[in-house]
């Protein structure tokens, strides 16, 4: 009992002895694997998130690896906080669309932030889905700003050059080397990937998956781009279409079929599979 006891009281001192770290240095991999975990929880209960649901993903930004925030983490911080998004003005200034968001807290505290996304050259369901997306972006950039937290969100990861996909081990806390041979991670892909599972010798020699090739994803990746399509988009639109979470998951011949349909809502012969975030939220939350 009395070690029982004297681990529980030395629980807070570690917990604090955590976030001192990182608000000194910055750099999560200055943290052991298990106060990385610990410190991810932490960041969660404070924002009253749900750690089960991956509200952050992990990055390399200036040679610091922190935290970014995904869509379920400014839904949830919205929705726990009880915080109000309006759109305050559109814009488009030379090739430049911009969304100026206000929030608003229940104690009458407010803060504005702006979506700005290039148009250059879109039309049809490129230009609306553009347009969408700085919607996008400035409700997310605003809810964690009034939130109090400086990181950034999703939809702004895949256009910083600085910033890199970094592989952690959601359980254990553990940095994983970087995949070989990996292209960067655009507007569009997961910016983490899963370990591969082992698979069966046998399992291996009668099974063999001819999966996209290297000039697919990358030609899979421009598009992306181009449509100012964000990772979540992506993710849905592969997911439904394949039913696999990642491009790099996806067949030649599927890959294929997804670049002739991205081609199509290019050039306004499709529309989006997909409703987008923009439209569901609506110009309030």
């Amino acid at each position: 009992m009395a070690a029982v006891a004297q681990d529980r009281s030395m629980q807070p001192a570690s917990s604090a002895s955590i976030v001192e770290t990182v608000l000194m240095k910055g750099d999560l991999s200055q943290l052991s694997p298990e106060q990385r975990v610990q410190y991810y929880l932490r960041v969660c209960e404070s924002l009253g998130l749900n750690p089960l649901t991956r509200p952050f993903d992990y990055i390399v930004l200036n040679g610091r690896l922190t935290l970014y925030a995904k869509r379920d983490a400014t839904d949830q911080i919205r929705a726990s906080k009880r915080i109000s998004v309006t759109i305050v003005s559109r814009e488009r200034v030379e090739d430049l669309y911009i969304v100026t968001a206000r929030a608003t807290t229940p104690d009458g505290r407010s803060d504005e932030a702006i979506g700005a996304v290039s148009i250059a050259g879109l039309r049809g369901d490129a230009l609306a889905n553009a347009i969408m997306r700085a919607e996008t972006k400035a409700k997310r950039r605003v809810t964690l700003s009034i939130a109090g937290l400086g990181w950034m969100d999703e939809t702004e990861v895949g256009s910083v050059a600085e910033a890199t996909a970094a592989r952690v081990n959601p359980e254990t806390g553990e940095v994983l080397p970087t995949l070989p041979s990996t292209p960067a991670p655009p507007p569009g892909e997961p910016t983490t990937q899963q370990p591969q599972q082992p698979v069966d010798a046998a399992e291996a020699q009668n099974v063999h998956v001819d999966h996209a090739t290297d000039k697919q994803l990358k030609a899979i990746y421009a598009k992306a781009r181009s449509l100012g399509a964000t990772p979540e988009d992506m993710r849905e639109l592969i997911h439904q279409q394949y039913g696999v979470s990642s491009s790099k998951d996806l067949t030649k011949e599927q890959a294929s079929e997804l670049l002739d349909l991205l081609t199509d809502i290019e050039q306004g012969r499709r529309d989006w599979p997909l409703a987008t975030e923009g439209t569901e939220e609506g110009t309030s939350a």
